[in-house]
């Protein structure tokens, strides 16, 4: 049941992400869970095996990522509280903190936003390259916003909503375990000859933990841009007409729902290790993309987390 005391710490944690980020003198979770990913297809992923070997193992290292990552978290908050109440509560907000990325995606936008301002499209490719999966290292300055709102408004599901959602849904340890299975398909979830089987598994558990949120971020991204005057009737035709056209079952409703609200048109052409891939169109072309939309979307970011709460806590009082 969704609890008073988890949308308070969710608040104080996001307020502790605004305001420290990820600090240095804590290893991240995520560097952790990488390493033990890292280690079980070390150990796991064999060139000889088959396809469904290779689904198999694939499927045995997801299995075993949730549950450390499920029980791990759980047994720290569990010492925690044998030690002291509030020593444990302190521990959860600080690892709650960690689960979000609202500072970390703001800023990635904004520094790409000042590289072009200068007209540094060399700085700001890079910048946008250290974001997004696709090679940016010769794209346009058009191309170059294209990339930086697309990863922005899909990571305000993934990397914000997400991660608060599962957190009000089931607590740390389910927050943790989210963070588990993107970190999972970001690394393996590749489909390329190397991990088109081995990381099956990984990616269809994310496209199963995304499915809800990024309709969430969708309908909050709609209402966002509605209270921001921006094109909130195109945001809403935008996700009913052209969501469905992305790749993946999940990003396109929060990509959608970015477009529309702008005014913009996502898709077309992205390169993935020196090879070309065009990818549908999504919303209609009624202006060029300019530096300033980059601020605009991290405007409907910071409202749509603001939403997010508000339906959080009218929620809660529904209940």
């Amino acid at each position: 049941m969704l609890s008073l005391q988890f949308i308070l710490f969710l608040i104080i944690a996001l307020i502790i992400d605004l305001i420290i980020s990820d600090p240095n003198w804590i290893t991240h979770p995520v560097v952790i869970i990488g390493g033990l990913i890292t280690f079980l297809e070390k150990h796991l992923q064999k060139e000889r095996d088959g396809t469904l070997a290779a689904k198999l193992k694939g499927g045995f290292l997801v299995i075993i990522v949730l549950l450390v990552s499920y029980f791990i978290s759980n047994y720290i908050i569990q010492q925690s509280l044998r030690l002291n109440e509030y020593f444990a509560y302190f521990i959860e907000i600080i690892l709650l903190s960690l689960m979000l990325a609202l500072k970390g995606l703001i800023k990635a936008g904004k520094e790409v936003y000042l590289a072009l301002k200068i007209n540094n499209l060399e700085q700001a490719r890079k910048k946008v390259d250290l974001i997004v999966g696709r090679d940016c290292s010769q794209s346009s300055r058009q191309e170059v916003i294209r990339a930086v709102l697309e990863t922005l408004a899909e990571n305000t599901s993934d990397g914000i909503l997400a991660p608060a959602f599962y957190y009000l849904l089931g607590g740390l340890p389910l927050a943790v375990t989210y963070k588990a299975v993107n970190t999972m398909d970001s690394m393996l979830g590749y489909k390329n000859d190397k991990y088109i089987n081995f990381g099956y598994a990984a990616a269809k558990t994310d496209d199963f933990f995304n499915y809800i949120p990024a309709r969430i971020t969708a309908f909050l991204i709609i209402a966002a841009s509605f209270l921001l005057d921006f094109d909130f009737k195109s945001a809403f035709k935008t996700v009913l007409n052209d969501a469905a056209k992305h790749p993946s079952p999940n990003a396109g409703y929060p990509e959608a729902a970015a477009a529309g609200a702008l005014s913009l048109r996502f898709g077309g052409i992205n390169y993935y290790q020196g090879k070309e891939s065009f990818r549908a169109y999504i919303g209609q072309k009624k202006k060029k993309f300019e530096a300033s939309d980059i601020l605009k979307l991290n405007k409907i970011i910071y409202y749509t987390v603001g939403l997010f709460l508000i339906l959080a806590l009218i929620i809660f009082a529904l209940i």
